[in-house]
């Protein structure tokens, strides 16, 4: 009988140990929260773009192809994060954002040194007003960016480490993946020079 009570009291310590490290490794997902603000941050970019577009038009009527080409690269990168949102800390959908984003952000860059070239598009009070949203956004990106990553990174941290990654093995508790534009240690976010 005291055998029996000692082997039941070890299987309920196991078995509260294993739910603690479960309720942890949960916690640690926490980075499809942060996925979120880089949601919301990516879409205020994708629907600033079509206004600097559509100012842009009316001073670069002849630069069409680099206009068409942001809206291409913009709507490439808004079903990149569509695919990404589903998902988030997916390699696959990780990749595929980064791509699409990195498409973007040089298809941006051509379309702020063009505008360099027109006077009074960079006089516009408009264009002025976008530009600097854009240029915050951006910044207020590469943060949501950076606090998904660190989630990203404890979570990954948490389900590899004795003895976590037994239960997250037993439980399927998969690796995610970090947000990382393409060719980041080159990309700038857009200055903007009215």
């Amino acid at each position: 009988m005291i055998v029996g009570l000692i082997f039941l009291g070890l299987v309920a310590v196991v078995l509260f140990w294993g739910v603690s490290i479960y309720n942890g490794l949960v916690r640690a997902r926490g980075f499809e929260n942060a996925f979120a603000q880089i949601d919301v941050q990516l879409t205020r970019r994708y629907d600033l773009i079509p206004n600097r577009v559509e100012i842009a038009k009316g001073y670069m009527a002849h630069e069409k192809d680099t206009l068409e080409a942001v809206i291409k690269a913009r709507n490439a990168a808004v079903s990149g994060l569509k695919a990404a949102h589903g998902s988030p800390g997916d390699a696959a959908a990780m990749q595929s954002l980064a791509t699409s984003e990195g498409a973007l952000s040089g298809a941006l860059g051509r379309l702020f040194a063009l505008s360099e070239a027109y006077p009074d598009l960079k006089a516009n009070q408009n264009m002025m007003q976008l530009s600097e949203e854009l240029t915050s956004t951006e910044n207020k990106v590469a943060f949501s960016r950076q606090a998904f990553n660190d989630s990203v990174t404890g979570y990954n941290v948490h389900r590899e480490s004795f003895p976590n990654n037994i239960i997250a093995g037993f439980f399927n508790f998969k690796e995610a993946a970090v947000l990382k534009i393409e060719d980041e240690a080159k990309r700038v976010a857009p200055q903007v020079k009215f």
